[in-house]
């Protein structure tokens, strides 16, 4: 069914490693300097692919349009950044998954919205069997997804048609992108979904509960 992939594609965060518990701790860290009280992990995980928006949204209350919110942001960021890859870890099966991938004679690559600032270096600290043959952050050429920019700039940089690429991701914008450009969609159920999120409605061709499902759905030897 799926002889014509060349290519596995993944969003990070949620998808390939588990970065919630360090991106949670950020937001800790900075909601005791501000003398609020730490937020739960249970609540922060659901809202971890939504990057610091989301968790600053959860722990202060507040959107991009409140007065305090980029500064906010900022120091969240800078947060995470010196505790980048303290507790984030690949999830379970991934690496096996990669290895698979390549050894069938398929490229992989990584398609973020998470900023290049975090993405090149965590990329580097992750326990990969090898190294993406792509990696696209979220401003890599401007605009993240659900714009179909990011997809296109990966598949060009593998130089293989989005038609014959396979797109795992964990959140209603990454099903969207992948469609977009006509990637097959593999919804991640395993990653940060939230009770309320509706993922029936996002239109994935296929849903895998763990990393190594998705072998059943990629040919076996790329020839």
């Amino acid at each position: 069914m799926n002889s014509h992939i060349r290519a596995v594609l993944f969003d990070l965060d949620g998808t390939l490693a588990d970065t919630a518990p360090d991106l949670g701790a950020a937001l800790n860290r900075l909601l005791i300097e501000e003398g609020h009280a730490p937020q739960p992990y249970t609540a922060i995980r659901p809202l971890a692919s939504h990057g610091a928006r989301g968790l600053i949204e959860l722990g202060f209350g507040i959107n991009p349009t409140h007065p305090e919110f980029c500064a906010l942001r900022e120091r969240f960021l800078n947060h995470y950044e010196q505790g980048l890859c303290d507790e984030t870890i690949l999830f379970d099966g991934v690496f096996e998954l990669i290895e698979q991938i390549n050894s069938r004679g398929l490229a992989w690559g990584i398609i973020t919205n998470k900023p290049m600032r975090f993405t090149d270096p965590l990329v580097k600290l992750l326990p990969l069997p090898i190294a993406p043959q792509t990696c696209v952050s979220g401003d890599t050429v401007g605009i993240p997804k659900p714009n179909p920019a990011p997809m296109l700039h990966a598949a060009a940089q593998l130089g293989i048609d989005p038609k014959h690429c396979l797109y795992v991701g964990d959140a209603e914008r990454d099903i969207e992108a992948g469609r977009a450009v006509g990637m097959q969609t593999v919804l991640a159920n395993y990653g940060y979904i939230s009770t309320t999120d509706d993922t029936p409605s996002w239109g994935a061709d296929i849903k895998i509960e763990h990393p190594l499902e998705l072998l059943a759905h990629l040919p076996l030897k790329q020839v």
